[in-house]
This record gives structure tokens, C-alpha cells and sequence, in this order.
């Protein structure tokens, strides 16, 4: 038996996934709602810069990991344009389900498809783009997880992994407090749920920071990787290229 973490506990690394899909399916109904009010808003602004680095071109084919709800599958839609393809992939189905509804929503229709990031269905070479937005810390194997996003990707292709790091030195004592005092409170006022919001905090504390997540990229087949910090390091957005 071998051993991971969910936040601060030590599960069976065969479990995390049940124990990471329970999450999401209890906050799915309300999750868009919680991310406007526990960042201000910011969640937006964060993909919104992730949509400008990312610079898709008419036709490119795009693979979106842990697309969950569908915010930047809806924005690369538009960027690739009706000869490219965006898939909107997540191994959560209530997310998917709640995504894709949204798709459906605004007129957009995108392929969708559950699937697990640490074996994705796509032959090699396939994809000019792959993303990936708040949903890396959540897998049990990191590492195989970007091995499989580069096998896919052409060569020359670019990873995007947005992700909550590590914040700037100054900060850390007020994000802690917010983290685990008052975040647990909106997840309980608002989605019925503050132990899901207790286990985002600790993931985020469990994650890689930046120089971390960059050797790890590099370890996993990425010639070149940088990354940009937002809003003081709350967030981190990863580029990594194949070669």
C-alpha cells in the first residue's frame, strides 16, 4: 500500500481520487459562485492572462484538463475559431455536467469528455495546446500526469498549468488566516460545506511551489519552463514547452 495526502491527511493513494471527486461533486452546484467571492473576483483576471500567454491561433487543437465549469474552454472556443477544436475534459462528472450545461448555455459545443489526466485517451502529438487551471494539486501522481500532457502535445506545443502557489514571504500570515478562518465560513454560508473548503486551503499548502512545479515540468519532458506569478504568488501561471 502506498500513501499520498488529501490536504493535510495521509490517505491511501488508491482513495484520493474517491476522496478528491467527493469534494467537487458536493461544491459543483455552487462552485463558480465560490470563486467569484473567495478571490474577488480575481479568478477571472487570473484567466484572463492565461487566455493572453496562451495565444492560440485560428485551427489549433486545444486539450483542456480539469476544464470543470468551462471558463477557459469557452474563451479558447473563441480564439481557435470553428476549424480548431477545444476538448473539455475533467475526471469529475458533476463539474463536467455543470460545464458543459454552461457551454450549451451561451451556444458553444464543445466536445466533453471524463477522463483521468494520469491517462489520457489521445494518441501522440496531437495537441498544439494542453491546459490545466486549479486542478494539478488534486491529482495523486503529479508526475505522471505531465508526462502524459507532453506525449500528447506536438513538438513545440505549450503546456499551461494555472495553479494557487506559493505566496510572497510578507503575506503569508493574513492568506493563512483567511485560508483557514474565514474561507471555510463562505464555503459553509454560501455551498453548505466548509470541510471542502478547509481541504482547498490545506492542497494549496501540499502543492509544489513555483520552483518546484518548474523542475517537476522539466523532469516530465519540457525543455523550457517559466512561470508568472499573480497577485502577490496566490497564483502561478506555468509555461512549459515541449522540444
Amino acid at each position: 500500500m502506498s500513501n499520498t495526502h488529501f490536504g493535510f491527511q495521509t490517505v491511501d493513494e488508491k482513495e484520493k481520487a474517491r476522496h478528491v471527486r467527493g469534494v467537487f461533486d458536493s461544491v459543483a452546484s455552487k462552485y463558480d459562485v465560490m470563486n467569484d467571492l473567495m478571490s474577488g473576483g480575481l479568478h477571472r483576471a487570473w484567466k484572463a492572462y492565461t487566455v493572453m500567454v496562451a495565444n492560440l491561433k485560428e485551427g489549433n487543437r486545444v486539450l483542456d484538463i480539469a476544464g470543470g465549469t468551462g471558463d477557459l474552454g469557452i474563451a479558447f472556443s473563441k480564439k481557435v475559431g470553428p476549424s480548431g477544436t477545444v476538448i473539455h475534459t475533467d475526471i469529475n462528472e458533476a463539474m463536467l455536467r455543470v460545464g458543459r450545461d454552461r457551454l450549451i448555455n451561451k451556444g458553444i459545443v464543445l466536445p466533453t469528455l471524463v477522463c483521468d489526466a494520469e491517462k489520457l485517451p489521445f494518441p501522440d502529438n496531437h495537441f498544439d495546446m494542453v491546459s490545466v487551471a486549479f486542478g494539478l494539486r488534486n491529482m495523486t501522481h503529479k508526475d505522471e500526469a505531465l508526462k502524459e500532457m507532453n506525449r500528447v502535445l506536438k513538438p513545440r506545443g505549450r503546456l499551461l498549468v494555472l495553479e494557487f502557489s506559493k505566496i510572497a514571504k510578507p503575506l503569508e500570515k493574513a492568506y493563512d488566516w483567511y485560508s483557514f478562518s474565514v474561507l471555510p465560513r463562505i464555503g459553509s454560508m454560501v455551498a453548505g460545506d466548509a470541510e471542502s473548503y478547509r481541504y482547498l486551503a490545506e492542497s494549496i499548502r501540499m502543492h509544489p511551489g513555483q520552483e518546484e512545479l518548474k523542475t517537476l515540468m522539466k523532469q516530465s519532458g519540457f525543455g523550457h519552463v517559466d512561470y508568472h506569478n499573480m497577485t502577490g504568488g496566490i497564483v502561478a501561471l506555468h509555461v512549459g514547452i515541449k522540444c
